[in-house]
């Protein structure tokens, strides 16, 4: 399919309001890797990412204390080959080859993601730059890969991924919109 037949590239001119207010166009603009405390904001969001013909795919990571078992979900949940060799250069491989509908694009979710974070802290950061990195490179060709990421701890941050920073969604960026028991407009 030629590359100018591909309806998953945002069009200049269509930076008018109604390009620049979708979830995935403001998603992007931040880097592919979004941050999600409330459960109500990210279930409002994967709506979103479906109703728009996103192909999605759900891990929870609240059970993850090793990378063993990061690619052993991996690999079932998104699909990867039998030879998948379960170390960094084969997730690394394995995700440049995950399925991207041109039309719309992939979606992960990593739920519970902080508990992943504590008990491999290094190994999870690397997880999400590898994302960025491929979702970069992904763009390249008019591919969507977008990442949300949940969190129990509000608080939760981690390193620059891909040289961008990772960043909570639009409508939790304020520390004040993520306080528990706050109602979030929408």
């Amino acid at each position: 399919m030629p590359v100018s037949s591909l309806m998953a590239f945002f069009k200049r001119k269509e930076k008018a309001p109604a390009e620049v207010q979708r979830l995935d166009w403001k998603l992007l603009e931040r880097g592919a890797i979004a941050l999600y405390y409330k459960a109500s904001v990210l279930s409002g969001d994967i709506g979103w990412f479906r109703q728009h013909g996103y192909t999605i795919h759900e891990l929870d990571a609240g059970s993850w204390s090793d990378a063993g078992a990061f690619h052993s979900d991996a690999q079932r949940l998104l699909g990867f080959p039998s030879y998948y060799s379960k170390n960094l250069a084969s997730w690394i491989e394995s995700l440049a080859e995950l399925p991207v509908p041109d039309e719309s694009g992939a979606l992960l979710v990593f739920r519970r993601y902080d508990a992943f974070a504590r008990a491999q802290p290094q190994f999870a950061q690397t997880i999400l730059d590898s994302i960025e990195s491929t979702s970069r490179r992904f763009l390249l060709t008019g591919r969507r890969l977008i990442a949300l990421v949940h969190s129990n701890d509000p608080r939760i941050s981690f390193e620059r991924v891909g040289a961008l920073p990772v960043t909570w969604n639009p409508r939790e960026w304020l520390d004040s919109d993520r306080t528990p028991g706050r109602a979030v407009e929408g």
